[in-house]
C-alpha cells in the first residue's frame, strides 16, 4: 500500500510542474524581436567571423581577406559588385524559392507542402527570408589568395534566365557563371530534385589565366535567433530553436547566450555538417564526408547566428580546373530524407532522453503507416502490438489484483476485527497476502511499464513532422495538436473510470478518494496534450480494461472451482 501511495503522490507531484511549467510559458514575456538598422549591419555573415583554426594544412591564404568582408574590386574585371544584382525564382515541387545572383545566395524559401496553420494553406513555412525577424540566408563562394576580385559570396553572377520550373522533369539545374579580367571562369550550378528539399551546390573553376590559382570553397548559413520558452502544452516551443553541429562523432546543440558570451564555437571534423533547428524544420549545410573542414559557430548580439564551413586550401594549375561541392538541406526534418544526406543528420530530430524508445517507436510507427496509411490508424495498431509483447508480465500484475479483489470481503472483515490495533491488522494482512499468494504493490507494474511508453510516444508526436498536422477521422485532424473539442480526453476519462471498477478498492480512505478524483485530473490534463498521445492513452486503456476483466473471470472461476472443492472435500471428510 505505501508503494502505491508512493506511486499516486510523485504521478501528482508530476502534473502539478508540468502544470506549472505550461503556467511560466502562457504567462512569459514575448522575446522581442526587433532589429535595428546597425545590427543588421554588423551581421556575423557580413563581418564578424571569427578567425579559423590555423594549422598549416587547414587555412585559408595569409593573405586573403575574411570570409565575411566583401572583396575588393579590379578594373576590367566582367564582374564586380558595383554590377546589379537580379533576382532568380525556382518553382519546384516543394520549393518556392528566391536566389540573388549576388553569390547565388539562397535569400527565400517557402515550402509548399507545409502551411504554418493547417486552416490557413496559403501561408506558408519560410525557411529562408531576408525579413529581420525570419532573417535566414544560405551564401556561399571560393575565397582566393591575392588581389582582385574573388567569387565569393559577394560577388555578382550571371544568370540566361530568371524564372526556372521543375514542371515534370525529375531534376532542376540553375547555372550560373562568373569571370575574372585574368581567365578565371566559375560556373556555379545549384541542383534541385523532385520530392527533395536536398539542394547541390557546385563550383566548377576552370583557371584559364597563366598563373596557379589557389584558395578554397566555403559555405555559410545565417540564421535569426529566438529565445523559445519550452512547455509540454505548446508544441510549437518544445523544440529546440537553434545552432547545431555534428563533428563526426556526437552530435551538439549550441546556445546562443553561451555563443554571445564565450565568443565562436570553432573546430576540425571529417565528416561532419552544421545546422539550424527550428522545431519540425532545419536549415542545414553538409560538406563531402571524405575531408577535413573548418566549422565556425558565431552570435552577434542575439539577433543572428552564423554557421560556417570551410574546406582546406586547393591550388589548381593554371589550364586545369576543380569542382567543389556541398550540399544543403532545407525543409522538414523527414528522417528518410536526412538519413540519405548523412547518416547522422537525423539527429537533428531530438526525442530527448527517452531515444532509445522513441527512435524504434517511430520505425514501428513508420512500418505500420506505410500499411495503413493513418497516423492514427498507426498509433493504435503499435499500442495493440506493445501490449502484446507485454501482455505476460502484466497478466501477473493482472492476476494479483483480480486476487486482491477476490479477497476484498475478508480483507473487510479483518480491517473490522482490528480496527483498534494497526500493528495485528499489519500482521494478520501479511499472512492473508502470503497464503493467497498477493502482492498488494503489483497494480503498480502497468503504470510502471506504460510511463516510459507514454513519454516516447509524446517526444514523438512533438518532434517527428512526419505527424505534423496529420489527421485521424472525423473531428481529429491534427494529430500533433490537441483535440478542439476534447472529446478524445472524456473518452479517456470515462474509460479510466471504467478500469477503476475492474480493480481492488483501496483500503486506505485517503487513497480510495485520490483515485476517485484521478480520471477527472487525467481528463483536464490531457485536454491539451497532442490529440494523437491521447488516442495511444484512450487504446491502452481500453485494451488494460479487456485484459483485466478477461484475467478477473478467470481468476474468478479459478476461485469458485476451489471453494466448491473444499465443501465437497469438507462434506466427504464428515
Amino acid at each position: 500500500m505505501e508503494n502505491q501511495r508512493l506511486l499516486i503522490w510523485a504521478t501528482f507531484g508530476m502534473l502539478i510542474w508540468m502544470t506549472y511549467q505550461a503556467w511560466v510559458t502562457d504567462h512569459a514575456l514575448p522575446p522581442s524581436t526587433a532589429t535595428t538598422a546597425a545590427e543588421l549591419d554588423t551581421l556575423p555573415g557580413d563581418a564578424g567571423l571569427p578567425a579559423l583554426p590555423t594549422e598549416s594544412d587547414y587555412t585559408t591564404p595569409s593573405n586573403a581577406p575574411a570570409l565575411g568582408d566583401p572583396p575588393p574590386t579590379a578594373e576590367g574585371t566582367v564582374n564586380s559588385t558595383e554590377q546589379s544584382a537580379v533576382t532568380i525564382h525556382v518553382v519546384t515541387d516543394v520549393f518556392d524559392i528566391t536566389i540573388s545572383t549576388e553569390g547565388a545566395t539562397l535569400q527565400q524559401a517557402n515550402l509548399l507542402n507545409y502551411p504554418v496553420h493547417k486552416d490557413d494553406p496559403n501561408k506558408l513555412v519560410e525557411l529562408l527570408s531576408t525579413e529581420t525577424i525570419e532573417l535566414g540566408l544560405i551564401q556561399s563562394g571560393l575565397n582566393a589568395a591575392g588581389e582582385g576580385s574573388k567569387p565569393d559570396h559577394r560577388a555578382v553572377y550571371s544568370s540566361q534566365q530568371t524564372n526556372y520550373e521543375l514542371n515534370g522533369r525529375d531534376e532542376l539545374l540553375v547555372p550560373l557563371t562568373w569571370q575574372s579580367a585574368d581567365g578565371i571562369v566559375v560556373e556555379k550550378t545549384l541542383r534541385f530534385t523532385r520530392g527533395s528539399y536536398q539542394i547541390d551546390i557546385s563550383h566548377r573553376l576552370i583557371n584559364n589565366s597563366a598563373e596557379d590559382w589557389r584558395g578554397a570553397d566555403y559555405a555559410q548559413l545565417l540564421r535569426r535567433s529566438r529565445e523559445v520558452e519550452r512547455s509540454m502544452f505548446n508544441v510549437d516551443s518544445y523544440s529546440s530553436d537553434g545552432p547545431i553541429i555534428y563533428d563526426g562523432e556526437k552530435s551538439e546543440k549550441l546556445d546562443r547566450d553561451d555563443l554571445l558570451e564565450d565568443g565562436p564555437h570553432t573546430l576540425q571534423a571529417t565528416g561532419g555538417w552544421i545546422g539550424a533547428i527550428e522545431h519540425h524544420f532545419l536549415s542545414a549545410l553538409v560538406p563531402p564526408s571524405d575531408e577535413k573542414y573548418n566549422y565556425s559557430i558565431s552570435a552577434n548580439g542575439g539577433v543572428s547566428v552564423a554557421s560556417m564551413i570551410q574546406t582546406p586550401s586547393v591550388v589548381i594549375p593554371a589550364g586545369s580546373e576543380h569542382t567543389f561541392t556541398m550540399t544543403a538541406f532545407v525543409g522538414p526534418k523527414l528522417q528518410a530524407q536526412l538519413s540519405e544526406i548523412h547518416e547522422k543528420l537525423p539527429l537533428t530530430v531530438d526525442y530527448g532522453w527517452l531515444t532509445i524508445l522513441s527512435d524504434p517507436l517511430f520505425w514501428l510507427l513508420s512500418k505500420v503507416f506505410s500499411f495503413v496509411g493513418n497516423w492514427g490508424l498507426a498509433i493504435i495498431l503499435v499500442t495493440i502490438i506493445i501490449k502484446a509483447v507485454f501482455y505476460k508480465l502484466t497478466e501477473a500484475s493482472g492476476r494479483s489484483m483480480a486476487k486482491m479483489r477476490e479477497i476484498q470481503p475478508r480483507m473487510k472483515a479483518l480491517q473490522d476485527r482490528y480496527k483498534d490495533d494497526k500493528p495485528a491488522l499489519s500482521q494478520a494482512m501479511m499472512e492473508l497476502y502470503k497464503r493467497e499468494k498477493v502482492n498488494p504493490a503489483a497494480g503498480c507494474l502497468p503504470i510502471l511499464i506504460q510511463m516510459p511508453f507514454f513519454l516516447a510516444f509524446y517526444w514523438v508526436l512533438l518532434e517527428s513532422v512526419e505527424m505534423r498536422q496529420a489527421p485521424f477521422a472525423l473531428w481529429i485532424t491534427d494529430l500533433s495538436s490537441r483535440d478542439p473539442y476534447f472529446i478524445l480526453p472524456v473518452i479517456m476519462g470515462a474509460a479510466m473510470l471504467g478500469q477503476q471498477k475492474l480493480n481492488p478498492t483501496p483500503g486506505d480512505p485517503i487513497q480510495a478518494k485520490v483515485m476517485q478524483i484521478m480520471p477527472i485530473i487525467f481528463t483536464a490534463f490531457f485536454a491539451f496534450f497532442p490529440s494523437g498521445l491521447v488516442l495511444y492513452w484512450v487504446t491502452n486503456t481500453l485494451l488494460s480494461i479487456a485484459q483485466q476483466w478477461y484475467i478477473n473471470k478467470l481468476v474468478h472461476e479459478e476461485a469458485s472451482k476451489r471453494k466448491t472443492h473444499n465443501k465437497k472435500g469438507k462434506s466427504t471428510s464428515e
